[in-house]
């Protein structure tokens, strides 16, 4: 009896040495995130540049239920463009989320943010086990990482200036096809974007993030613009002038 307990003994004791030098199973990896919840509700709710925020906030259950999606995903286990669009939808979804934290009483996405912080610095994206910023999404995972100028036409900032938000999530399959045409549809829209003779107007987006365009807003514009303005910008390319637009900040809501 004693030879047995001693030998029980033994065998715990080595099972727990064991258990100390055992190597951690790493994350499983992901071939896709489940992002059918959000486009559901984008295909409901986003028409044009307006997105009914009313709406969402009747189903703001079914966004929280996406939302735990993204809490549980592992991007860094995706592909590239995975993590490119994963990323993507995760900044609109998040953005929604803060406005209807304030709706209906909401006139502008700056209306959310502390008196000496902005709403982008707000930490309320739960991801990958940490609490981040929108900021953060953008200007330490988006631009840094996948170095894409048109990612600037695929985030939407809930404001009537900004690119209008896509009634369809982003999908790695189809990532640089609807990039192509985010970016193609913005940059030819005369109430975002117009030349007049030599003086080419343009977002103030390409004033803020100048070194995402390469300094180069012109041939930027050459290279996705269509018809009439792509053949007058080539056309004019060494004597245009761009000027920014100022940014209208009113929600894109109906």
């Amino acid at each position: 009896m004693k030879k047995t307990k001693q030998l029980s003994i033994f065998l715990m004791a080595g099972l727990i040495v064991a258990g100390m030098f055992m190597v951690p199973e790493p994350a499983r990896s992901m071939d896709t995130v489940d992002h059918s919840l959000f486009n559901g509700l984008l295909k409901q709710y986003v028409q044009g540049s307006d997105v009914n925020y009313q709406r969402f906030k009747q189903n703001e259950t079914r966004l929280d239920d996406y939302l735990k999606v993204l809490e549980q995903a592992k991007p860094d286990t995706l592909s590239k463009n995975e993590q490119f669009a994963f990323y993507i939808n995760a900044y609109n979804a998040w953005t929604i989320k803060l406005i209807l934290s304030g709706y209906p009483g909401v006139e502008s996405i700056k209306d959310l943010g502390g008196f000496f912080s902005s709403p982008w610095k707000k930490k309320i994206v739960r991801m990958n086990g940490k609490i981040i910023t929108l900021d953060e999404i953008e200007h330490a995972i988006l631009r840094p990482r996948f170095k894409d100028p048109r990612v600037h036409f695929a985030i939407n900032c809930a404001s009537k200036s900004c690119p209008p938000l896509r009634p369809e999530v982003y999908v790695g399959s189809l990532l640089d096809s609807q990039l192509n045409d985010a970016t193609r549809k913005f940059l030819n829209d005369p109430k975002h974007n117009y030349l007049n003779g030599n003086d080419l107007y343009v977002s103030s987006i390409f004033k803020w993030f100048g070194e995402d365009f390469n300094r180069d807003v012109v041939g930027f514009f050459i290279q996705y613009a269509q018809g009439e303005l792509r053949d007058s910008l080539k056309s004019r390319k060494s004597s245009i002038t761009v000027h920014y637009l100022d940014y209208d900040w009113s929600l894109n809501g109906k």
